[in-house]
């Protein structure tokens, strides 16, 4: 099976490793790449807890004066394993879902007036900060990364590529989503997809992509991209 990854290449190495391990064909096309921003320098007496709905907000998180035992909110495995990479002792995951954790800082963080610390790229997906104020919690937000869009590609890949064309291509985000429609409209690939599942997290990022014509469509959560290999 030919599969095509969209994500930066530190964030998808180990799947590139994995699904070649298992003799599919791998093809890479990272649609956005990540810039650390500078912010405010974090006191941890400051806040009961931290909240993390990305694993880039932890990497590009300056966390070596912060106190490790705070309770870290993780929207996924994968954020929570950087969190705990970091030094964080106390986290708790949602499994990759922005409700599912809401739900979560609800169910086992007291509403008190020790705030909480929301630290998340320039733009976000969900408003989870706002939700979390009209429950009556003490949020703040602190931005510490933005994300910029690929505008070159390298012309030998895209024309393999055309010649070849995936089977599967996994899309993580709306940034990514529209760095792809971009790329598939500059080099006229629109009728192309035709045979290929389009996998992406979240029904907002796949609205971005509906416009073109693919074999399916799937949703699905971070973790979960071996299991859809055999959905298909």
């Amino acid at each position: 099976m030919h599969i095509l990854l969209t994500r930066p290449i530190e964030d998808c190495s180990e799947m590139i490793v994995k699904f070649q391990s298992l003799d599919h064909k791998v093809s890479h096309l990272p649609l956005i790449n990540i810039q650390k921003v500078q912010h405010e320098v974090i006191n941890s007496r400051d806040y009961g807890g931290l909240i993390f709905t990305s694993s880039n907000a932890v990497k590009n998180l300056n966390a070596e004066n912060l106190n490790k035992k705070l309770i870290c909110f993780c929207v996924g495995s994968a954020t929570e394993k950087k969190a705990r990479n970091l030094g964080f002792q106390n986290t708790i995951s949602a499994e990759g879902n922005v409700s599912n954790l809401k739900e979560l800082i609800l169910q086992n963080y007291e509403l008190k007036e020790t705030p909480l610390l929301y630290i998340s790229g320039e733009i976000i997906t969900t408003d989870l900060d706002q939700q979390l104020l009209k429950e009556g919690y003490a949020v703040k937000r602190i931005i510490n990364y933005k994300v910029n869009h690929t505008e070159t590609f390298d012309e030998n890949f895209v024309n393999e590529l055309k010649q070849n064309m995936p089977d599967i291509v996994y899309v993580y985000s709306q940034n990514s989503a529209s760095s792809f429609l971009n790329f598939i409209k500059i080099y006229q690939t629109e009728n192309l997809w035709m045979n290929t599942n389009l996998m992406c997290i979240g029904e907002k990022t796949s609205s971005i992509l509906n416009e073109i014509k693919w074999k399916k469509i799937f949703l699905f959560n971070p973790g979960e991209e071996e299991f859809l290999l055999y959905k298909i």
